[in-house]
């Protein structure tokens, strides 16, 4: 009876450190996120003022140089 008692101690040990992990990768997911939309944020102006000047930016193909 005393091996049914530390069987499932050791389960329910197991699954709190799978539940903490599990809340830790949730956590840096969320932070990750954010990160992504602050830097996205950051870089849309400019994308946006860079692809304005499509013909300065990018140089013609071989076959428009004439």
């Amino acid at each position: 009876m005393t091996w049914i008692y530390v069987a499932i101690g050791l389960v329910v040990c197991g699954l709190a450190v799978l539940g903490i992990a599990g809340a830790r990768v949730v956590v840096a997911a969320r932070t990750l996120k954010g990160e992504i939309a602050e830097a996205t944020a950051q870089l849309e102006p400019r994308r946006a003022r860079l692809t304005g000047r499509g013909d300065e930016t990018m140089p013609q193909a071989a076959y428009d140089r004439g």
